[in-house]
């Protein structure tokens, strides 16, 4: 047992990392086609699909061939996309007439999602500070006919520079990760490195709150399991920024394990046939 699997033992989460497995799984893009449409044309291909329970447009998927070279992935009928990915834009909730922010947005996954939800309206600004990354954002978009979304390479901690106030914002920060998608992720990762994370963590949530309405709503989630990026800066944000919590709706996952964090959701790999996340919901003081 080593120093982090220790702890998620103190969290309540007994883990053996060993037999943790990560369901492949993919999002139907409802801006090409139909959902019973893109999954019928899957099953002709031989793909098996089974519905993801706890996401609106989740599959996990069994082929005999990569599913990255289908005509139907090539033509943005579907996200290859993990299913604990999927849930901080169904958490979000954007619509139609939303003005949205996704604040690190590259490869896209989200992005591509962002728009899909909205049905292509509305108003989605996506930000990301690597100019090379977001060549991907841009060809996912193409891919997925998003056509409501305008890029900017930019640093996120100076979103306030679009001049935008968002209705909704998505900060899916930079994290850790966690060893359900890294298989070296143990011999790679410090507490020391971890809690340097933080500091850009914070420095994007004070962003994202200086960017939203009033009433507004923000997700802020991470692929990470370690508290100092998911429920201590959730607690910094309550005590530092005029932000309220509340409840993801999300029907799986556990409770931040503090008590004002108890309305976040942790995502434990392994649990739901996923790897691991940590999604909060927060809505701007009137």
């Amino acid at each position: 047992m080593n120093i982090f699997t220790k702890r998620y033992k103190e969290m309540g989460q007994d883990i053996d990392p060993e037999k943790v497995e990560v369901r492949k799984s993919i999002r139907i893009n409802t801006l090409k086609a139909s959902e019973e449409d893109i999954v019928q044309r899957l099953r002709e291909r031989g793909v098996k699909l089974k519905k993801v329970p706890f996401c609106r447009y989740g599959y996990w998927t069994e082929a005999d061939f990569s599913l990255s070279t289908t005509q139907e992935y090539l033509q943005g009928h579907y996200y290859i996309q993990e299913a604990a990915s999927q849930l901080p834009v169904q958490v979000l909730n954007p619509s139609p007439d939303d003005s949205v922010l996704d604040m690190c947005a590259a490869p896209g996954s989200k992005t591509t999602q962002l728009a899909q939800w909205m049905g292509n309206k509305g108003q989605l600004i996506a930000l990301d500070s690597s100019r090379f990354r977001l060549s991907a954002v841009k060809n996912n978009l193409e891919r997925c006919s998003v056509k409501n979304c305008v890029v900017f390479h930019k640093d996120s901690v100076h979103a306030a520079d679009v001049g935008i106030k968002f209705d909704k914002v998505l900060l899916d920060a930079p994290c850790s990760g966690n060893f359900a998608i890294d298989t070296d992720w143990f011999q790679k990762r410090t507490l020391d490195d971890i809690k340097a994370q933080t500091k850009i963590q914070k420095a994007l949530l004070r962003a994202a709150a200086s960017c939203l309405k009033r009433g507004g709503v923000l997700v802020y989630s991470t692929c990470s399991l370690e508290p100092e990026e998911d429920e201590e800066v959730i607690e910094w944000a309550l005590d530092n920024l005029p932000l309220n919590i509340v409840s993801t709706g999300l029907d799986i996952g556990e409770k931040g394990i503090t008590p004002l964090t108890k309305l976040c959701k942790r995502i434990w790999p392994g649990k739901n046939n996923t790897q691991g996340f940590f999604i909060s919901k927060l809505v701007k003081k009137n």
